[in-house]
């Protein structure tokens, strides 16, 4: 969040999980940078990063899809909300179900959305992404955002492994 400018806004989505058949999918494999960046390791997750919420407790935020008995037994039992602070270290957990209206009000707070998009020079996606969806949304709801991507403060970040590095680059100091 240090490297972000202020009133910036970083949205991280889980992969989608991908159908191969009329009754089956391939097994859930989680964005690299939510896993990296919070711990968790679910569908339908998303990572929220507001160094400037005018309320604390919007800084960092993780919804999660809520669960209940029958997607226990059929899909496997999902994180609940306390075991998700346990994981991230990250307080304010909402359910996947309240998105929608917790972004739009921390729009209003922001002035430039981070977009993590595929940098990479050899991608050539040719699938739409669960991300690719929500930023083709979020630039429709709010066409006068600035964005910018997320995935080149990541890049350096997850390529130096030392805390003073990582410290340096962000401008801090480790007492």
């Amino acid at each position: 969040m240090a490297a972000m400018q202020a009133n910036g806004l970083a949205v991280f989505n889980s992969n989608d999980i991908y159908p191969i058949s009329a009754d089956s999918t391939l097994p859930f494999e989680q964005h690299r940078d939510i896993f990296y960046l919070s711990g968790v390791d679910q569908e339908e997750s998303i990572l929220l990063l507001f160094p400037n919420a005018k309320n604390a407790d919007h800084q960092e935020i993780v919804f999660l899809k809520e669960t209940n008995d029958h997607i226990a037994v059929w899909e496997g039992e999902k994180l609940s909300q306390s075991q998700a602070t346990k994981l991230t270290g990250i307080k304010t957990i909402y359910w996947l179900d309240d998105f929608e209206k917790i972004f739009t009000q921390l729009a209003t707070q922001c002035n430039i959305f981070y977009f993590n998009t595929n940098e990479h020079y050899r991608a050539k996606v040719e699938t739409q992404t669960r991300e690719d969806r929500f930023i083709h949304w979020a630039k429709e709801k709010f066409p006068k955002h600035a964005t910018a991507k997320s995935n080149f403060l990541l890049q350096r970040l997850r390529s130096v492994k030392d805390q003073e590095e990582i410290a340096k680059y962000l401008g801090l100091s480790i007492t």
